[in-house]
């Protein structure tokens, strides 16, 4: 019967063969599109909030508590890595997305707890009031501090590595139908985190900044529990996959090892003599081997057929190879997009503080903008923008390009190199602004949120909207070349490449912080550009110049190793499935960006 047709590699929550039309599907995708809904609300707030809890309420000096906040999210991406390792070959997608969510929910717990109580917090003080001495915290409760903030950067590492990969496990690639809702899904996973983020970013900033705290993390604490219960509602209804004993990174990290191990041996001159398993095994499909290429040739010496030894790690097969060349050619390309992370950072934290310091009235003087709420302006232009380029704009550029996403991976990303290094320079322009005002006006030395300078808050939406734009282009398009590009047994590492290019970019913005103001330390005044409470006297504007030359650079790089990569050609295992790049038309239509 077609409501019995089983799902290979799949099972349901009792451990049995999933069946289609029972498991799976587009129901079962959007209780996790709800679940990253609102786990985005609870924390998105954080990225952009999270300093001024730090600097008002914990009294760190602003250098300081930018750089807790970039290693703080740097954390909770790089651990995505070590949670995606969990997942496929330890725990289970399910069973990391649920384990996450409590140690969010734990995490959120302690913040509330220390908010909410003086005694754990440092007295009251208005840090950036010249004349004020103010304590910052330490002993146990800056303990409890990192413990609460470290749970939830585990946590949120952990539900980044699962729940897309496992939103995507509720759909079989080789099936047409369901490989179109698969795309949607992650159409949409993109969408959730939008609508997600735009009630964080200004219900959740409004209730922090104004309510307290203690209300904000509060809030946070049931928004976590409120996904935990609606994903754990869908179990019966999910597709689970299989476990992996071997996890693919292993035969990757294998085939290195036997390329350096048996580097003083010869290659054959037939490729056909390098070692491969047996095709005609009744287990194989063709989608499980791949053939030849002459590029990275040093890594086939890893697939030397030798008589003395069958040991993994000095035989791979070429296909394992084939893999490895792959993901080192995916290395420079995913190396090209730290720097935009690093200019991220900043749009979360140094021109938070700007918007401290400006007029953030609206409609009357009694109703002000909380700086954090910015970073709405490009998510909602994001929520219209989406469907405007996937319905209208890609259509379009595909009977132009006869590309099917209308442009390459490659091509999207370069996109949002660039427009990163123009965000940086109006965000340059913008600083020499709001400071010449801050001279004109006798108010260098003002106190913020006591004196605005006579500003709108609304001269800092320029370089957020410019970034949200960037933001489309470069890191959707990333996760799309790291899905498409990735070797089959690797794709559900995916997500964790682009969650590791970010969290690099958020450690370097930490110690650019430090370097900058080291180099910087007798050549002006204030002892660094970035030195010193007080973003009126310091040199902020010199320091978004130097990340939009920055990421110029790292553009220009960017279009030389973007030029050479080949892409790699995919294999259908079903007739109905067109490739998704053939690479003669990578060769002839994406030879440039």
């Amino acid at each position: 019967m077609k409501g019995d047709e089983l799902v290979e590699g799949k099972l349901d929550w009792k451990g049995r063969t999933a069946l289609k039309y029972k498991h799976g599907g587009f129901r079962a995708s959007m209780l996790i599109l709800g679940t990253f809904a609102f786990e985005n609300l609870a924390t998105l707030a954080l990225a952009v909030n999270l300093i001024t809890y730090f600097i008002a309420f914990l009294h760190f000096q602003v250098a300081d508590a930018a750089n807790h906040l970039t290693n703080f999210m740097g954390t909770s991406y790089i651990l995505s890595i070590l949670m995606a390792l969990l997942a496929d070959t330890l725990v289970g997608r399910f069973r990391i997305t649920l384990i996450s969510a409590l140690l969010e929910l734990m995490g959120f717990t302690l913040l509330t707890i220390q908010a909410s109580m003086p005694k754990l917090k440092p007295p009251p003080c208005n840090l950036l009031d010249p004349t004020a001495t103010c304590e910052e915290i330490s002993g146990g409760n800056k303990a409890l501090l990192f413990v609460g903030l470290y749970m939830l950067a585990c946590g949120s590492g952990g539900l980044k590595a699962g729940l897309p990969t496992h939103g995507a496990d509720q759909f079989e690639e080789n099936d047409p139908k369901e490989a179109k809702q698969m795309s949607s899904f992650f159409n949409l996973l993109l969408l959730a985190l939008c609508l997600g983020g735009a009630i964080s970013l200004t219900l959740l900033v409004w209730i922090q900044d104004n309510k307290g705290w203690d209300w904000g993390f509060g809030v946070s604490t049931i928004a976590i529990f409120l996904s935990i219960i609606l994903f754990v509602f869908g179990m019966p209804i999910y597709r689970f996959q299989t476990i992996q004993g071997d996890n693919p990174m292993f035969q990757i990290i294998q085939v290195y090892v036997a390329a350096i191990r048996n580097r003083n041996l010869s290659l054959p001159e037939d490729p056909s003599n390098l070692y491969e398993s047996n095709k005609d095994e009744e287990a194989a499909i063709q989608a499980n081997f791949l053939p030849h290429t002459q590029a990275f040739r040093c890594l086939d010496k890893a697939a030397i057929i030798q008589e003395t030894t069958t040991s993994p790690w000095r035989l791979s097969r070429v296909t394992q190879v084939e893999n490895a060349k792959t993901l080192l050619g995916m290395f420079p390309i995913f190396g090209c997009t730290i720097i935009m992370t690093l200019c991220l950072a900043q749009l979360q934290t140094f021109s938070i503080q700007q918007a401290q310091t400006m007029d953030r009235s609206v409609i009357s003087p009694s109703f002000k903008i909380p700086p954090a709420s910015l970073a709405i302006l490009p998510v909602i232009f994001l929520i219209f923008l989406i469907p405007i380029y996937d319905r209208l704009v890609v259509p379009f550029l595909r009977r132009l390009t006869g590309i099917p996403t209308g442009v390459t991976h490659l091509q999207r990303i370069g996109v949002g190199l660039i427009l990163s290094a123009i965000s940086m320079a109006v965000a340059a322009i913008l600083e020499v602004k709001r400071k010449g005002v801050a001279r004109d006006h006798g108010l260098l030395e003002a106190i913020p949120q006591v004196q605005a300078l006579p500003i709108s808050i609304f001269w800092l939406s320029f370089q957020y909207f410019i970034f949200g734009i960037a933001d489309m282009f470069t890191y959707v398009g990333l996760l799309e070349f790291f899905y498409s590009e990735a070797p089959k047994a690797l794709k559900s590492f995916s997500t964790s490449f682009l969650w590791t290019s970010m969290a690099l970019g958020y450690f370097l913005s930490t110690i650019l912080v430090k370097i900058v103001n080291s180099a910087t330390k007798k050549s002006t005044r204030s002892g660094g550009w970035l030195v010193g409470n007080n973003l009126n006297t310091n040199h902020l504007n010199l320091f978004y110049w130097l990340l939009s030359i920055m990421s110029l650079i790292n553009f220009v790089v960017y279009l030389f190793v973007a030029k050479r990569y080949k892409y790699r050609v995919q294999i259908s295992t079903s007739p109905t499935n067109v490739d998704y790049y053939h690479s003669n038309e990578i060769e002839q239509k994406s030879n440039a960006l």
